[in-house]
């Protein structure tokens, strides 16, 4: 049996300017009712509903806000290696976005580390384009 949902959905405004963002190696967030930039962006406003629309271009390099190890597992990122899962927030932004750092061991993950966006070589549009996120040189 086969199922099959004869529909498309469109990203939208706000989606749809996140994803091109990434394609072409640009990150942006969304700016909230109180001024905070969200990251990444949503269409409507966490606290008060209102709708948004003021998009934000934020830096490609953040700062580690929470982490959890993990060793890696078939249709995981980076090949199924071991890998942190961290929360990213980037510089610009008051929110953390969720992603993968590769390192090659827990003990180079600390909360308050310095990551960068490691682009994937081609890009299409998807969350996916930030293949991860890897330590800044020469941060401290």
């Amino acid at each position: 049996m086969v199922i099959e949902y004869p529909f498309s959905r469109t990203t939208g405004p706000v989606i749809g300017a996140f994803l091109t963002g990434l394609r072409e190696g640009v990150v942006v967030g969304i700016k909230g009712s109180d001024g905070r930039v969200l990251m990444p962006p949503t269409e409507y406003d966490p606290v008060t509903s209102e709708s948004l629309n003021e998009m934000v271009e934020v830096g490609q390099t953040g700062q580690v806000t929470t982490w959890s190890w993990t060793e890696g597992r078939r249709y995981q990122p980076l090949d199924g290696r071991p890998f942190a899962w961290a929360l990213i927030k980037l510089d610009g932004a008051d929110t953390a976005m969720l992603h993968a750092v590769d390192v090659a061991s827990p003990d180079q993950m600390s909360i308050g580390m310095r990551v960068r966006i490691r682009w994937r070589a081609e890009r299409e549009g998807h969350i996916r384009d930030i293949e991860c996120f890897e330590p800044e040189v020469g941060a401290s």
